[in-house]
């Protein structure tokens, strides 16, 4: 969903597994759907998880708890490993994560989370660490994102950290931009360049 993003302020989903891969975000069998409604991907997000093989839910995981929300989800190292498959970022994106914090992402699907409006910030191990005890204390504690300045701050330790972003990316976030938006944008610009070519 094209949302134009600036600083964000929410409590946190945590999910403290390594190496979640994109079949577990999404898995196989919803790659087949012909739509591409975000409620759609956004309700069969971590489908095996969140369900047992029944269709009951399973109330031991965490989007099930009620204790946890919001709208940044803290993932353990090496997240979205895997497939390339778009749609785990669609279903991220269609559940309602603007934010997803880990210590390293799989360079596909980070850029995949780009695309569709979600921005992975990449934190160091300690500070990753932090947030999830953080969490665990205080359910209701708070993470700060600040695009602009590009930091990320944990609001019951006062402790931020600096990420990095593509500034192409981060000016696309910025003003709810997708690629055909921005070359639209730079039409203009772009017919005279080809002019003077």
């Amino acid at each position: 969903m094209k949302q134009k993003f600036d600083i964000i302020t929410s409590t946190c989903v945590p999910l403290p597994l390594e190496n979640v891969d994109t079949d577990q975000i999404i898995p196989a069998r919803f790659l087949k759907a012909t739509t591409k409604e975000e409620k759609f991907f956004g309700d069969n997000l971590f489908r095996d998880w969140r369900y047992h093989p029944d269709g009951t839910l399973n109330t031991d995981f965490v989007l099930n708890n009620p204790t946890y929300g919001g709208c940044i989800l803290v993932a353990g190292k090496n997240f979205g490993s895997g497939s390339s498959r778009e749609h785990a970022a669609w279903a991220i994106a269609g559940y309602g994560f603007r934010v997803v914090i880990s210590s390293f992402f799989a360079d596909i699907h980070k850029n995949n989370e780009l695309n569709n409006f979600v921005l992975p910030v990449v934190v160091s191990e300690p500070f990753l660490a932090e947030l999830f005890s953080s969490i665990a204390e205080n359910p209701q504690m708070e993470v700060k994102v600040d695009l602009p300045n590009q930091t990320v701050t944990n609001m019951a330790t006062g402790r931020s950290e600096q990420f990095e972003i593509n500034a192409y990316k981060k000016y696309c976030l910025m003003n709810a931009l997708d690629d055909i938006d921005f070359l639209v944008e730079n039409k203009e610009k772009i017919e005279a360049f080809e002019k003077r070519s």
